[in-house]
């Protein structure tokens, strides 16, 4: 009798979409025999390649969503399975990473129109090959020009390129409260910013004070929230703003914060001091209204 077959089930310590990990990488793309580093968490390979540091930048590992969207949909496919602490490197076709290059993406604009632009409104507002425009809510590069004419290319920065990615899961991510920085950390960004508070099926994210008026949580909240509930199932989750008004400092407390005045000024603000009123019947001082010297009699003769 032959043996049944059963479906081979993944191993315990092999991601699976959904999990969140933290990963290493680097990412180059080739194309006519040049390699060009897209990104990586790796300082060395970023200095070797002559990448400059954003200022605040952390190096290591980052937090993951395996099956997300952080990678095209080719590359997150090919880091389901990896165990913890095992790396990987594989090449992609330009349609598993950015997508074959569309002619149709490739405009043409009068100059009137582009200088119409917001962006070209500013100041310092300058037009060149590579520059990145927004028409219409789509992003695209300058990729030609002329006094009356501009090219735009709507294609992703890196289609038509082949792809070669170095991985490796440095660690899965299971506290729930380190679960929810991550998630915010791939929603937004800054959250060792937030407040984080997990108690059974509760969540309460408390907002920094520059997150609080920054368009862009506006827009990333309800995504963080879509990804708590998917990830974490919590019952409700409480996002708290506190605004405190600043106390009034008190008159009192004013005057005596005030610095006492040197010694100096106290005798410069001193009114000066006026000489005592003449008694009546006095004898006269000897010097004249003037202050000079009254001049004395002659003596008589004989």
């Amino acid at each position: 009798m032959p043996s049944e077959s059963h479906p081979a089930h993944p191993s315990a310590d092999a991601t699976q979409s959904g999990d969140l990990v933290r990963i290493e990488y680097d990412l180059w793309a080739e194309s006519g025999g040049k390699t060009e580093l897209l990104d990586t968490t790796h300082e060395e390979v970023a200095q070797k390649a002559e990448i400059p540091t954003p200022e605040g930048f952390t190096w290591g590992p980052k937090p993951h969503q395996i099956g997300g969207d952080r990678f095209p949909t080719g590359i997150e496919s090919a880091l389901v399975g990896l165990k913890v602490g095992e790396e990987a490197e594989r090449e992609f076709t330009p349609a598993e990473a950015f997508g074959e290059r569309d002619p149709k993406l490739i405009e043409l604009f009068s100059m009137h129109e582009i200088e119409r632009l917001p962006e070209m409104r500013r100041e310092d507002a300058r037009l060149d090959l590579g520059t990145v425009l927004t028409i219409e809510g789509r992003r695209g590069r300058v990729i030609s020009l002329t006094a009356a004419r501009v090219r735009v290319d709507f294609n992703p920065p890196f289609a038509g390129r082949k792809v070669r990615g170095k991985f490796k899961i440095a660690e899965r991510i299971e506290e729930p409260v380190d679960q929810v920085r991550a998630i915010l950390e791939l929603q937004y960004g800054r959250s060792q910013e937030f407040g984080v508070e997990h108690h059974e099926k509760s969540i309460t994210l408390k907002l920094p004070e520059r997150s609080k008026f920054d368009i862009s949580w506006m827009a990333a909240k309800p995504r963080v929230v879509d990804r708590l509930r998917t990830q974490l199932h919590p019952h409700t989750i409480r996002i708290v703003e506190e605004y405190v008004t600043p106390a009034p400092e008190k008159k009192e407390e004013t005057e005596k914060s005030k610095p006492a005045a040197p010694a100096s000024e106290k005798a410069a603000e001193a009114p000066a001091e006026s000489p005592p009123p003449k008694a009546e019947g006095s004898k006269p001082s000897g010097r004249s209204a003037k202050g000079t010297k009254a001049a004395s009699a002659p003596p008589t003769e004989g």
